[in-house]
C-alpha cells in the first residue's frame, strides 16, 4: 500500500514537482481500455465519439483528447466552440462537434477550423445558415452542420414536424454540408422513455431516407441517439453513431443497469480520475478541540488529525462536511469538521501501526489497498450526481496523467512548467 513518492515519480519522468500535496491522476490505459469496452458494446459499424466538453469532465480535454486520438476514437463533442478551439490549439485533428449553434460572428472561423456545430430552427439556425454563406463565398470552407432533433429533452433542437423542412433548407444552403441529424435522451436509465424518444427520433427522420444517405462515412450523414446511458442500455438503436460521455470515463451513469447485451463490457469499465493528497500538518489535539470553521466537530478524545490541502476551492463539496472519508494505508478514515475552501481535516487517530504524518498518502477517491472510495459514493454522500463530482474538480488541481505504470506528463496551472522562476525575465518579479 505504499507507493512510491509523487515527486520520485515526477522526477524518474523528467517534470517538474508539483506546487502542491494534492493531485489528480489520470490512467491513459483506463482511458484506452473504456473505449474499447464501449466500441464493443456500441456494436460493429457504430462510430464511437466521446464527449470531451467540461475539461472533459473535469479529466483534462487536451490530454484525454489526444489520448482518444491515438486510440482510435471516430470523433468527439464539446458543448461550446471554445472548448472546440482548445482542441485545435492542443492539436486534437478528430472532428469535432459542438453541441450547441455557435454565435453567427465565429461561424468563419469554425468552418476554418474544421468545427462541426448543431443547428435548430428559429432565428438562430437561419443566422448560421447565413453567416455559413458569407463565409464560404470568402474562401472558408462548408460548414459542418447537425441537426438536432427535439424529441423529449425540451431543451433544444426541431420539432418532429419540423425537422424535414429545417434539413432540406441545410441542404440547399450554400456553404453548409449536413454532418449529422441527432436527438439526445432524458432519461436514459428509463427504458420506457428512452424508447418512446427513439420511436419519435425514428418517425422525425423517416421521411428522409430517400433524401438523405445515412452512414459513416465522409459524405454520409450519420444519425446519433445513444450517449453513455444509450450504450450500456437496450432501449434505443445505435445507428451510425454514439456519443459516448460519462462512461469513457469508467462511470456508469447514475441509476442506469446494463443491459444483459452490454453488462460483460459495462463490467471492463474503470474509473480513470482518482484523487490523490499529503497533509501539509499533522497534530495531536486534546479532547475538546473543535475542528475547522465555525466548528461543528470536537474531539472526543484526544484525537490525531491530519490536514489535508484540498478543499471546496477545489471541487471537493462543503456539503460534504462530515459525510464523507478518506483512505491511509488502506484504511477508511473519517473526515471531519467543516470543508473549508483548501482544506479537510482527517482523523486518523484509530489507524493501526507507527503514527500516520505527512509522509503519508492519502486517497479521497480512488483506490488504495482493500479500500476504495467511488464517485457514486461521493455523489450520493453530497446529494448529487456522479457527473458533478469529476466536472467540478478545479483547474488549480494538478493533473498528473500515468501511462504503463509511470508519469507521462502533467498539467498544472502554470503548464506544468514552473521554471520562470529561476529567472525574473518578462515577469516583473525581483529575485531579491
Amino acid at each position: 500500500m505504499t507507493r512510491e513518492p509523487i515527486e520520485d515519480r515526477l522526477a524518474r519522468a523528467g517534470l517538474s514537482p508539483l506546487a502542491r500535496t494534492a493531485w489528480l491522476e489520470v490512467s491513459l490505459d483506463a482511458l484506452r481500455d473504456n473505449l474499447a469496452a464501449l466500441r464493443a458494446a456500441a456494436g460493429e459499424g457504430v462510430r464511437v465519439e466521446p464527449v470531451v466538453k467540461a475539461d472533459a469532465y473535469g479529466h483534462g480535454a487536451v490530454p484525454v483528447a489526444l489520448e482518444l486520438q491515438d486510440a482510435g476514437a471516430d470523433g468527439l463533442s464539446v458543448a461550446t466552440l471554445d472548448e472546440a478551439y482548445e482542441l485545435r490549439e492542443g492539436g486534437v485533428t478528430l472532428p469535432v462537434l459542438v453541441l450547441y449553434p455557435i454565435p453567427a460572428t465565429q461561424v468563419d472561423a469554425a468552418a476554418r477550423a474544421h468545427v462541426a456545430t448543431s443547428i435548430g430552427p428559429g432565428v438562430l439556425g437561419a443566422r448560421i445558415l447565413a453567416a455559413a454563406e458569407r463565409a464560404f463565398r470568402d474562401g472558408a470552407p462548408p460548414l459542418e452542420v447537425h441537426v438536432e432533433v427535439e424529441t423529449g429533452l425540451g431543451r433544444g433542437g426541431a420539432l418532429p414536424g419540423e425537422v424535414g423542412t429545417l434539413v432540406e433548407q441545410v441542404r440547399r444552403s450554400p456553404g453548409v454540408r449536413l454532418g449529422g441529424v441527432w436527438t439526445h435522451l432524458a432519461a436514459a436509465n428509463d427504458p420506457r422513455y428512452s424508447g418512446e424518444q427513439d420511436r419519435r427520433f425514428g418517425g422525425a427522420i423517416a421521411p428522409l431516407d430517400d433524401a438523405v444517405t445515412w452512414g459513416g462515412g465522409p459524405d454520409e450523414v450519420r444519425r446519433h441517439t445513444a450517449g453513455s446511458g444509450g450504450v450500456l442500455g437496450a432501449a434505443v438503436a445505435r445507428r451510425e453513431a454514439a456519443r459516448t460521455g460519462l462512461a469513457i470515463y469508467g462511470l456508469v451513469p447514475d441509476g442506469l443497469v446494463p443491459a444483459a447485451a452490454t453488462a460483460p463490457a459495462a463490467a471492463l469499465l474503470r474509473p480513470v480520475l482518482s484523487l490523490h493528497v499529503r497533509p501539509v500538518r499533522v497534530v495531536e489535539l486534546p479532547a475538546g478541540h473543535g475542528v475547522s470553521y465555525g466548528p461543528v466537530f470536537f474531539t472526543a478524545q484526544p484525537a490525531r488529525i491530519a490536514t489535508l490541502p484540498v478543499g471546496y476551492g477545489d471541487g471537493w463539496q462543503r456539503i460534504l462536511t462530515d459525510r464523507a472519508s478518506a483512505l491511509v494505508r488502506g484504511v477508511r478514515v473519517p473526515l471531519v469538521g467543516r470543508v473549508a475552501m483548501d482544506a479537510v481535516m482527517a482523523d486518523v487517530t484509530g489507524v493501526p501501526g507507527p503514527p500516520v504524518t505527512e509522509d503519508d498518502e492519502f486517497v479521497l477517491l480512488g483506490e488504495q489497498g482493500p479500500g476504495r472510495i467511488t464517485v457514486l459514493e461521493l455523489a450520493s454522500a453530497g446529494g448529487t450526481i456522479s457527473y458533478e463530482i469529476v466536472t467540478g474538480m478545479s483547474r488549480r488541481l494538478a493533473r498528473v496523467y500515468d501511462r504503463a505504470g509511470s508519469v507521462i506528463s502533467v498539467r498544472t496551472l502554470t503548464g506544468g512548467r514552473p521554471e520562470w522562476l529561476a529567472s525574473s525575465s518578462g515577469t516583473g518579479i525581483s529575485a531579491t
